[in-house]
Parts: C-alpha cells; sequence; structure tokens
C-alpha cells in the first residue's frame, strides 16, 4: 500500500465501492454491520487517517473553529484569554479541527462577518458578553452555531460560564463574617455583564447575612490610577474596613494606591478581588482572591461548540468552578 493510503485504495482493497467505505467510516448511510466492521478493521490495520480537506467538502465543513477576542483587551486580560484558548485547542485538536482566532475592532465587527460570509468557520466561541451585544446578534441573525463564555440576559445564547455570582457571595460573605460590616465595592462601568454579576453576588452575601450594603461604597468608576485613589480616599472616609475589588488590575492599582496614600493593608484597610492572578500571588501583602480554572471554561465551551455542530441541543452550563484563596490582605 502507498504512504498515503485514500479511500480508493481501501475500496479496491475490499473490494466494495468508494461510496461504501465513506460510508463506514462516517457512519452514515445504509451499510451492514459486517461490512463496516470489515473496513474500519482494514483502516485500522494500516493506520489511515482520512484526509481533512477532503472529508471537509464532503461533509461541507471547513474544520475551522471561530475564536473571538475584543481589541481593547487590557495587559492584565491576557492570561484569562490565554488559559480560555488554552483549554479550546484541547478539544478542537483532538476533534480535527483549527482555531482561527478573530479579534474585534473598536468599530465593529467586519472582521468577523468577512469570517463567516467566506465560510472559512463551522462556529464560533465569543470570549466575552456585553449587556448590548452586537456581535451576539449578528452571528443569531447568521445562523452559525456558536457559544458564548460568559453570562447573557439573551436566553437563546447558549452560554458557558463559571457561577460567578456565587463565587463573589462567598467571598464577601468570608469577610462579613470576620466582623467588617462596611465593605466597599470597587469596579468599572464598563457594560459588561460580569460587572452586574459580581455586584449582584456582593450585594447578596449582605441579605444572607441580614445586613445592607452600602450604596455609598459601590464605586463603579475604576477606569485608572487616578480615580482609585480618589475612591480610595472617599472610601476610608467613609469608614470602609475593606475594599473588595472585582477584578485584579483594580485590586493592583488599590494596593498602589494604599502605598502612596501610607494606608497599611491589612491593618488600616483588608483588600480582595473577585478574579484571581499571578499579580495577586506575588504581591505584597498577597491579596485574597476568588480563583477560577479559565481552561476548563475554555474546554468546556468548545466542546459544547462542536455539539451543536453535531446537531445536537446543549444547553447553558454555569460552573461551580472557582475556589476563595485566602491571603495576607484580609488577615
Amino acid at each position: 500500500m502507498p504512504d498515503k493510503m485514500t479511500i480508493d485504495d481501501i475500496a479496491e482493497a475490499l473490494g466494495v465501492s468508494k461510496t461504501t467505505v465513506s460510508r463506514a467510516i462516517s457512519g452514515k448511510g445504509r451499510i451492514s454491520a459486517a461490512t463496516t466492521a470489515r473496513i474500519r478493521d482494514y483502516i485500522e490495520q494500516h493506520n489511515y487517517k482520512p484526509n481533512v480537506v477532503a472529508r471537509g467538502l464532503a461533509q461541507q465543513r471547513t474544520y475551522n473553529i471561530g475564536v473571538v477576542c475584543p481589541m481593547d483587551y487590557e495587559i492584565f486580560d491576557l492570561p484569562f484569554f490565554h488559559r480560555c484558548l488554552h483549554g479550546i485547542s484541547e478539544v478542537t485538536a483532538a476533534a480535527g479541527y483549527d482555531i482561527l482566532l478573530s479579534m474585534l475592532e473598536a468599530q465593529g465587527h467586519r472582521n468577523l462577518q468577512r469570517i463567516v460570509e467566506h465560510r472559512k468557520v463551522d462556529g464560533v466561541v465569543l470570549t466575552r458578553t456585553l449587556l448590548h451585544d452586537p456581535v451576539a446578534e449578528y452571528l443569531k441573525r447568521s445562523g452559525l452555531p456558536f457559544v458564548v463564555i460568559g453570562s447573557s440576559p439573551d436566553p437563546e445564547l447558549v452560554q458557558i460560564d463559571n457561577d460567578h455570582r456565587n463565587a463573589c457571595c462567598e467571598l464577601t460573605s468570608i469577610l462579613l463574617g470576620k466582623g467588617m460590616r462596611k465593605l466597599a465595592l470597587v469596579g468599572k462601568d464598563d457594560h459588561q455583564i460580569i460587572t452586574e454579576t459580581r455586584r449582584k453576588g456582593f450585594e447578596a452575601a449582605f441579605v444572607r447575612a441580614g445586613l445592607t450594603a452600602d450604596p455609598a461604597l459601590i464605586y463603579l468608576r475604576a477606569d485608572n490610577e487616578h480615580a482609585v485613589l480618589t475612591i480610595l480616599e472617599d472610601a476610608l472616609a467613609r469608614g470602609a474596613e475593606g475594599i473588595v475589588c472585582m477584578d485584579e488590575r483594580i485590586a493592583t492599582m488599590m494596593l498602589a494606591a494604599c502605598r502612596e496614600k501610607g494606608v497599611r493593608v491589612p491593618e488600616d484597610v483588608r483588600l480582595a478581588s473577585f478574579y484571581n492572578s499571578q499579580a495577586l500571588d506575588h504581591s505584597s501583602p498577597a491579596i485574597t482572591a476568588v480563583d477560577v480554572d479559565d481552561r476548563k471554561i475554555g474546554f468546556t465551551a468548545a466542546r459544547t461548540l462542536l455539539e451543536l455542530i453535531e446537531g445536537r441541543e446543549p444547553g447553558s452550563q454555569f460552573l461551580k468552578n472557582y475556589k476563595i484563596i485566602l491571603r495576607e490582605s484580609t488577615m
């Protein structure tokens, strides 16, 4: 047999038609169990691997998956996207798919439109959700299978996310359990759904404890170092005993602001983050945080997308995929 065996070679060797071989490989069409077993045994013995391009043409597939990332990411976002992509690639590689990365421009989603309209991918993973999401709306209209990493109020979207609400509630409850009652929450009003989800988790912890979060201590304008410094000053003036930051970027800026103002952590104020990173592991003091397995989220998103491509109807999944890491900043 030649080094690269073809369906023609298999058909000739076994005395069957090329159609019969194709049906045995794909599992589709009427063919006896005995013939299927004979063809597959032969394939296994000779280590035959179907040509991906030919298989794609036969099944009208590209064997490419689109992964859409925002172009306006911050440097702190890179580890999240990298770990998600790692999980996605584990699934796609095992299934014979390649990844086509598309970066969303600030002006719109022309790159993604070009990919979809030229049929370059069989499905798409969106790595961020927005309150008003034109990209998700476009993909819905296109009819292309897609999943989103994150939560959305749109019940039509297949969503893969961590259970952020309960994670944030759990961390806040731990801080309340340490006797703190005046907790500040600091985030960005960037129209991402995760911001509202984390806020709801924070407030839910107060309700569970029979308390009420002080709305004057909820700040959603931490856009830069100056804004964070101003928030720190206001929060301390209002008697904040602890500051909870929505993500690791804000937590890092808050720690720097504390140093600038001579505020000691945790002696003068305690500090925590609703998202962990290596920067928080190695900060001084190390910062208490919610640690999420982003690789698993990417893995689950890719596996769910392949199910959609195969015609199945998987539902959204919200993973209890986190742990609370208590560190010096809240001791």
